[in-house]
């Protein structure tokens, strides 16, 4: 199992959509959420993702066709 700390930036639209939750149950990854900030219609979460590196990478290709970006984090300055 691998670790990895992303950042999900939500557009307008994309945080209605319970994108976290599915990530975690379609993907077998777990999800820690280190720091986030959601308004009405957009926003911005840091995540650490721990599971088979093929389901984190899988995982986040899916995310990013929902229009969310993904960023890693390299340290932790991103968080809230």
């Amino acid at each position: 199992m691998v670790k990895k700390r992303v950042m999900f930036t939500f557009p307008e639209g994309a945080v209605e959509e319970p994108i976290i939750y599915n990530l975690g149950q379609q993907f077998k990854v777990i999800i820690n959420i280190r720091g986030a900030d959601m308004s009405e219609d957009r926003g911005w979460a840091v995540l650490e993702l721990e599971g088979e590196e093929k389901d984190i990478e899988d995982g986040i290709t899916w995310v990013t066709s929902k229009g969310v970006r993904v960023d890693p984090v390299v340290d932790d300055t991103a968080e809230g």
